[in-house]
């Protein structure tokens, strides 16, 4: 049997609850033939609960919307200049589950970066991914603060995931500062832009797909 290539959509700039609802959709009506895929966006300014968020981590909202989603993990912040990619895949095909796929999303983002001259690394006690350095604004004489650059939330339903990643690439950071970022109080957040990467959020896309498409393969790692 020929392989079922994975079909990459580009949606530009979508409404978080529009695209949801898709992925939702997409899931259940999905057959065991049905191509995997994966959707590159950009969301309007949002803030989105996970299934366990707490109320607490949510400071200081202010008029942007709070949206409650299904995914796992905590609350997180998109929009506009944020890499957002939502792997809609057949795991029980691809013959891993979804610790597996966290490791191999965290992974796609740390190679791109990586590609920039950005070290970035994973941490066994939060999904993500995280750089870690002495910043001009960050505290002096103590050991290198740690800033998260890319957050990581799935939902598997009969063995398919949705939701996915969010890489911070050129955004207004200033919205991270009112929630506890993946229920990380005091964390700070950081952008391939500050960081001496391109503020090209095309770009960035484009790296990203072609790591995740060798990346999310059934024997690749």
């Amino acid at each position: 049997m020929a392989a079922i290539k994975t079909v990459v959509r580009q949606l530009g700039l979508i409404d978080y609850s529009e695209t949801y609802a898709q992925m939702r959709d997409f899931t259940a009506a999905r057959g065991p033939d049905t191509a995997d895929q994966l959707w590159f966006l950009e969301h309007p300014p949002v803030f989105t609960q996970g299934q366990a968020g707490k109320a607490e981590h949510v400071l200081a909202p202010g008029d942007i919307p709070i949206v409650q989603s299904n995914r796992g993990g905590q609350v997180t912040y998109h929009g506009p200049g944020q890499a957002v990619v939502y792997v809609l895949l057949d795991l029980h095909r691809l013959g891993y589950g979804a610790r597996d796929l966290v490791r191999r999303l965290e992974q796609a983002m740390i190679e791109t970066l990586a590609g920039y001259g950005i070290a970035a690394q994973a941490r066994p006690d939060a999904p993500g991914v995280y750089v870690e350095r002495d910043w001009a604004d960050g505290p002096r004489g103590q050991r290198p603060e740690q800033r998260k650059i890319g957050s990581l939330g799935l939902r598997v339903s009969r063995g398919c995931s949705y939701h996915g990643i969010a890489l911070n690439v050129d955004m207004d950071l200033e919205p991270f500062g009112r929630i506890n970022p993946c229920g990380l109080a005091g964390m700070r957040m950081t952008q391939v832009s500050e960081l001496g990467g391109p503020a090209d959020l095309g770009r960035v896309m484009r790296d990203l797909e072609a790591v995740l498409l060798n990346k999310l393969g059934p024997t690749s790692l």
